[in-house]
């Protein structure tokens, strides 16, 4: 098998590299096909381990990061990259608008044709000869087809493309599936450990768009001392292995951890590894998703490097459009459920993601082409369904309750002329000590714990007006609402959180801006009526359509109504001290600006874990773990709600916060933070 597909990829290869000298195509794809070919090319190279750089076009062995000097490897990933990056995205047939500009009917066909022959490239970094060969063939059939007297019709175009996705769909998903399990597959783990990461050029052999971020963020960590290093990696670690402790959960049956983080902390990743492997965890480090099959949404889950052009990312986020039909929906859960089966004895010891995400980046608010790909109304309810599905397939091989995680985030030198100092700040942030908040959240807990109700009021231009209706406590010697959440999963310390009761859970969240994944929100107003979005709107686009759907595309994600499955009080002042020392309050992401009331909609604060006993450092068991939506499950898991969580964090500050103190007597009693003696006040 392997000698075919070596034949294959050698005939494919071969007919490709002869493409851009021919004229076989007539105007206006000839120009497609001659650029799309010379760029492939590029990428055949580095497969076959040579690269050609300058004008002289010298070729140059291409085996590990000391081939190539540091300036030309910079030169070769600009390369890679230059036709996507914003400054040049205007002339790129990556962007929808541009391809149908130029190709006319069959534009959006050939920007989703040309996103995922972009995909070579990280292929050819990890020589994955079959995804190479199958794009190659993928191109040669569409040029092929465009070859002839006659041009093909957009519909056999599509049928070509649509064709490719169905056929493949069983590989890819079996190899994506393994990936997320398997150590074995250790590309990326084998350049993190046996790289000298004092020498950068490592940066440039995963394949990814590597940025002065990520180079700045690698020298950072070159200055700072082993113990400092071990430091760092400790707090991710340390809070992992507590998620399973707080959880009452036994870490001692996984034997391994997926660790998800951006390119330039190799040398703290690196550490984590060690520390990992002390509890008897081995890494699973894999790359976001490349083909369409996989990809879900703009969203990067797994390794990355820099983000090359956020608007094309943006504008490939629904490329599933163009195959997704009900017959794709079943193929695809059956390469799933195939695919789980094969892998099961690895997927039953994997312990679940350790995530370090970054923040930092220059803002960035999309704009919406109508020449993108987007899902119709139908295919929305499929997306849903699907993704439903697939979750409760997942669940049943990484078991929920059985499985945790941890999420830490660090700055990237984007942030500012203080990076330094911030970074700094940040890792003081990540490690406060966790037993004084516990303290002073539990002062907090004990007083909501005598309430019915929450109320959230926005202050001055803020319209927030709402009522988060709480479960009632049968015996409150022996329970809670909410959690004490310190340092373990979510780091740093520092919120104490609930999962409402919607029936009674009423009222308006206004939320000036907020970046959520990466993605601008201004203006953003949810309206709730017994706990689930009854109405939504936003101001990044003049057109209220526009907004709209924004929303529902990068919020609801295409649910007619997501409830409100988290309400929280954060309580970390020494972020919000650093935040306006530094004047970085909206760079911050969320896991940090978790400061006054913030909130989550979609699945509960404890997904797949709800019939699994959760108690506070006092002994309380927390019975705030179900909703009436979640509870569906009992009855038809399908109706459970997608475990799709967006936080919405409360403008710092600006918020008061009523709760009712006796039930019947209806007295009130102002919660702000001056009063519950905050180890930061003095500031």
């Amino acid at each position: 098998m392997d000698e075919l597909l070596m034949e294959r990829y050698a005939l494919a290869k071969e007919r490709v590299c002869e493409i851009k000298e021919e004229k076989a195509v007539q105007m206006p794809y000839l120009d497609f096909f001659q650029k799309t070919a010379a760029f492939l090319e590029k990428n055949v190279e580095i497969m076959d381990g040579v690269v050609f750089l300058g004008e002289a076009r010298e070729p140059r062995k291409l085996a590990d990061a000391a081939d190539l000097s540091i300036d030309e490897w910079k030169e070769l990933n600009r390369d890679l990259y230059a036709d996507i990056l914003p400054e040049n995205y205007r002339n790129s047939y990556g962007n929808p608008v541009y391809a149908c500009e130029k190709l006319g009917e069959y534009g959006k066909d050939f920007s989703f044709l040309y996103a995922e022959l972009r995909g070579i490239v990280v292929y050819a970094f990890e020589k994955r000869l079959w995804d190479i060969t199958v794009l190659l063939e993928l191109f040669l059939e569409v040029y092929g087809a465009f070859a002839q007297e006659e041009v093909p019709t957009e519909e056999e175009l599509r049928g070509i493309l649509n064709s490719y996705a169905n056929d493949y769909c069983q590989d890819m998903i079996e190899y994506r599936t393994r990936e997320c399990v398997d150590p074995e597959l250790d590309f990326a783990a084998k350049i993190i450990m046996n790289s000298d990461f004092s020498d950068l050029r490592y940066l440039y052999l995963f394949g990814e768009c590597i940025t002065e971020n990520e180079l700045g963020v690698a020298a950072f960590l070159n200055g700072l001392s082993q113990e400092e290093i071990d430091s760092c990696a400790r707090t991710y670690t340390e809070g992992y292995r507590l998620g399973f402790v707080n959880g009452h959960k036994d870490l001692s049956k996984k034997k391994t951890v997926n660790i998800r983080y951006n390119l330039g902390f190799e040398r703290m990743v690196k550490a984590a590894v060690l520390q990992f492997e002390e509890m008897g965890l081995k890494p699973v480090i894999y790359r976001y998703p490349t083909h369409a099959v996989n990809r879900r949404g703009s969203y990067r889950i797994g390794y990355t490097g820099a983000v090359a052009n956020p608007q094309f990312d943006y504008d490939h986020r629904q490329d599933g459009a163009l195959f997704l039909d009900q017959d794709f929906v079943q193929k695809r859960l059956r390469a799933l459920q195939t695919s789980y089966e094969k892998y099961k004895e690895l997927a039953y010891v994997h312990a679940g993601p350790a995530c370090i995400e970054v923040f930092g980046e220059a803002p960035f608010s999309p704009v919406s082409v109508k020449e993108a790909w987007q899902f119709s109304d139908a295919q929305q309810k499929l997306e849903i369904e699907m993704q439903n599905e697939a979750g409760q397939i997942t669940n049943r091989y990484i078991k929920g309750d059985e499985r945790s995680f941890t999420i830490i985030a660090y700055p990237v030198p984007e942030i500012g002329g203080d990076y330094e100092e911030i970074f700094r700040q940040i890792v003081k942030i990540n490690t406060l000590d966790y037993q004084l908040y516990q303290k002073i959240q539990q002062t907090l807990i004990d007083t909501l714990d005598t309430a019915e109700w929450v109320s959230v009021k926005g202050k001055g231009a803020n319209e927030t007006d709402l009522r988060i209706h709480l479960h009632t406590l049968t015996d409150p010697t022996k329970q809670s609402n909410f959690e004490n959440c310190v340092a373990d999963v979510n780091i740093p310390v520092g919120e104490v959180f609930t999962s409402p009761v919607l029936s009674g859970t009423d009222g308006l969240l206004h939320v000036s801006q907020v970046y959520l994944e990466g993605l601008q929100f201004r203006d953003l107003k949810l309206e709730f009526k017994d706990g689930k979005i009854a109405s939504y709107s936003c101001g990044n686009f003049e057109n209220e359509e526009e907004n709209k759907k924004y929303i529902e595309d990068n919020i609801l994600f295409h649910h007619p109504t997501l409830p409100m499955g988290e309400f929280a009080i954060g309580t970390n002042t020494t972020a919000y001290v650093a935040a306006k020392k530094y004047n970085i309050a909206d760079k911050l992401p969320i896991l940090i600006a978790e400061m006054g009331p913030h909130f989550a909609v979609g699945d509960t604060c404890y997904s797949w874990s709800e019939d699994t006993a959760m108690y506070n450092p006092d002994g309380k068991e927390i019975i705030a773990r179900d909703n009436e939506i979640s509870i569906l499950r009992k009855e038809d898991i399908a109706r459970r709600t997608l475990a799709v969580i967006r936080i919405l964090p409360f403008p710092m500050m600006n918020w008061e916060a009523s709760v009712f103190l006796e039930r019947m007597g209806r007295k009130f009693r102002l919660l702000r933070m001056a009063d519950l003696c905050w180890p930061e006040r003095k500031n």
